[in-house]
């Protein structure tokens, strides 16, 4: 699904919200009011964001959908000011402040180069990036890539696109203290600034967009921006999607810890570079994270709402399960908590996750992920097609979404209504006899696997209090990972229950799970039945 840039306020006031197939589907505005005002660097600036109160310490990953009052978002309108609430969460206990857009941003955009100029606070500081222009007609859409490696850069310009080669070491520098950070946004906001270097980067390319905004269109489009990095840039391309949202796509390539994977995660993954380690080895994180790299469940977000702050705009997470220390388990993780938001916004197309890769060289350009990367940049910055919508997870790399999370995911509504089936998680009779209802589709397909999806859909008058679903895999299929139900089996005759928070399915409401398996994809699952107590 495209969604076209706009301010969140236009669609979330335009939207429908149908309860139908797997999830609600959100329907982006079309015609001329759709693009009546583009997207703001952050849409949710003027939120009132409440003192979140000390810190409590939290094992499983924080709850997207609660907001620091305790109420639950059910609303597209609420959800914007949940998101700057996690937001301001990231900022003050992860990254370090990202100060409101400068006092003046200038510069040019020429077929070759990208200059910045920018002046805030009474100081001033310039930098540059190179351009490298697609065959044809332009203008061109672009795609940011951090550093000098890892990303496909010769695909992303046969997709169409031109890549906007960002150093931002110019912007942040790596080998200083803490005390004295140098580069471009340190000239600004001072060496002793308590904002990491991710989150000076992702400044440097939010300025970078502000040039080409300003340019007038004649060489790249400003409506049409993406971001991609890998190893420490793609920590940085993260950060640059999450914390803009004018960057329609975003692809953090093995990015490891302080990237993509999970903090709560790491912390438990054999292997995976501890969080001291990545706070110690360069200053990419905030001062203030320094106190949670003991006991990661005192951090008020984890990297599932990171990612889920980039919802709905376009997601590819690729990362390479071979090297421990980039901690693929907990990225996996991270990753199917932030679909949820994806999910719960009608938009779970939008987010792919490919850890599936026989290659296992550090930030090597792979085959596997040439096609997706394709379909994105045609569905995200062209404008034409549909987005991949894959999660491919390596065999062994796969996390359990089910043993990190005790909350459910809403359906949040246009101006109110259901998010899902209540709070409580219980308390009703149970559903009527014939009420629950099963269906299948095959969410992609690859030689040898598969990722389906299976909705579980209440047709009765009163609330599902539980449900199980019965299937039968073809000879030759099985289960390596499911999440939002728990199997019994792998093969052959399995069923899948409910976890604790979408047991609960109200009348006319639908859940999903889903799952990766290998085999013929020929084949669909059958023998599909649904039963609640």
């Amino acid at each position: 699904m495209r969604f076209h840039r706009h301010r969140s306020r236009v669609w979330a006031a335009t939207a429908l919200v149908a309860a139908a197939g797997l999830a609600a589907t959100l329907v982006p505005p079309t015609g001329a009011a759709a693009r009546v005002e583009p997207a703001a660097e952050h849409d949710g600036a003027d939120c009132a964001v409440p003192d979140p109160g000390p810190p409590t310490a939290e094992p499983l990953l924080p709850d997207p959908f609660t907001s620091l009052d305790g109420t639950r978002v059910s609303t597209l309108e609420e959800w914007e000011c949940r998101r700057a609430e996690i937001h301001e969460l990231a900022e003050r206990s992860v990254y370090g402040e990202k100060p409101a857009p400068p006092d003046s941003v200038t510069g040019t955009v020429s077929s070759s180069a990208i200059t910045v100029n920018v002046t805030d606070r009474g100081r001033s500081t310039s930098f540059s990036a190179s351009v490298d222009l697609p065959s044809g007609p332009g203008p061109f859409p672009a795609v940011i890539v951090y550093g000098g490696f890892g990303a496909d850069t010769a695909a992303i310009n046969a997709a169409g696109a031109a890549v906007i080669s960002y150093d931002p070491f110019e912007v942040g520098a790596e080998g200083t203290s803490r005390g004295d950070k140098q580069g471009a946004f340190y000239d600004v906001y001072g060496s002793s600034s308590s904002t990491g270097l991710l989150m000076a980067w992702a400044w440097g390319a939010s300025r970078i967009i502000d040039v080409v905004e300003q340019s007038g269109g004649g060489v790249l489009r400003a409506d049409a921006t993406g971001v991609t990095g890998c190893s420490r840039y793609g920590k940085g391309a993260l950060v640059a999607g999450a914390f803009d949202q004018r960057i329609d796509l975003t692809m953090p390539i093995e990015s490891g810890t302080g990237g993509v994977p999970a903090f709560r995660g790491v912390a438990q993954e054999n292997g995976a570079q501890p969080l001291s380690s990545a706070y110690g080895e360069q200053p990419w994180l905030g001062d203030a994270f320094g106190s949670h790299t003991g006991d990661p469940g005192t951090l008020p977000v984890d990297t599932h709402e990171i990612l889920g702050m980039i919802a709905p705009r376009g997601l590819f997470v690729m990362e390479n399960p071979h090297v421990d220390w980039l901690g693929a388990r907990s990225g996996s993780v991270a990753a199917l908590g932030g679909a949820q938001v994806y999910q719960a916004l009608g938009a779970q197309d939008n987010i792919s996750y490919w850890s599936d890769v026989q290659d296992g060289t550090h930030c090597a350009t792979r085959s596997e992920w040439r096609a997706p990367l394709r379909q994105s940049i045609e569905a995200f910055l062209l404008g034409a097609g549909e987005a991949p919508g894959v999660f491919r997870m390596a065999p062994g790399r796969s996390g359990d979404l089910s043993q990190w999370r005790d909350w459910r995911t809403p359906t949040l509504t246009d101006g109110g209504g259901d998010d899902g089936g209540g709070d409580d998680g219980g308390g009703d009779d149970g559903g009527t006899d014939g009420a629950c209802a099963a269906s299948y589709r095959t969410v992609n397909s690859w030689s040898g696997g598969f990722q389906g999806e299976v909705a579980v859909r209440n047709n009765g008058a009163d609330a599902l209090d539980g449900w199980t679903v019965g299937m039968t895999l073809a000879p030759g299929q099985s289960v390596g990972n499911l999440w939002n139900g728990v199997n019994t089996g792998t093969s052959g005759a399995i069923t899948v229950r409910n976890t604790p928070w979408n047991g609960t399915v109200a009348a006319d409401d639908t859940v999903t799970f889903g799952f990766v398996a290998t085999g013929d994809s020929s084949t669909a699952p059958g023998g599909i039945t649904c039963t609640s107590p």
